[in-house]
């Protein structure tokens, strides 16, 4: 028989499966899941959907998970996290700042962040999930301000305007590749 098939109790071949520790099935997942939730939105995905393209039961995304919200929300986190990080990089930086390079470096994460989110408030939406990254750049941009001897009291308003310029000019960019990244960078 070709390597990676053996002899199945239907009397046929089938493929060898390797068993995945919690950890890699669980990345697997994250992994299966972001892809669906940036090409067709949470709404449009299905738990039979993820599951069917991760090769598992659809019990192995609840025990994981609990369900579909479960894995979206540790996305969402996940995505949150990467984008901030970024954002504080790109503003303690003297060098210009390179979001686009997030955007494109973690596209399907982006689309994540900035498409249709759950119409569940607990689950969150996507202007509470930019609100949030927002009110943690605050305080980023509130010490820019304060070395910079501007008024700390403008740091919400500048957070805000900084996340939904790149959430808007991102998803803008990521859907009509016209303009070069720099020239968007700049």
């Amino acid at each position: 028989p070709r390597p990676g098939l053996v002899p199945c109790d239907t009397g046929g071949m089938a493929e060898k499966r390797t068993r995945m520790s919690g950890f890699a099935r669980r990345e697997q997942l994250v992994a299966v899941g972001r892809s669906l939730f940036a090409e067709k939105g949470f709404g449009a995905t299905s738990v039979e959907e993820i599951a069917a393209r991760a090769k598992v039961s659809k019990p192995v995304i609840y025990e994981h998970f609990g369900g579909k919200e479960g894995l979206y929300a540790v996305i969402v986190d996940r995505e949150v996290q990467a984008l901030i990080f970024s954002l504080q990089s790109s503003l303690e930086s003297s060098e210009r700042p390179r979001l686009i390079d997030y955007i494109e470096r973690n596209t399907d994460g982006f689309r994540v962040l900035v498409r249709d989110a759950p119409s569940d408030r607990t689950a969150g939406s996507f202007s509470s999930i930019m609100g949030d990254v927002a009110m943690r750049v605050e305080h980023i941009i509130a010490a820019q301000f304060k070395r910079s001897n501007f008024n700390t009291t403008w740091s919400p308003l500048y957070a805000q305007m900084l996340v939904g310029l790149i959430a808007q000019v991102g998803q803008w960019w990521l859907d009509d590749r016209r303009m070069k990244k720099d020239e968007v960078a700049a």
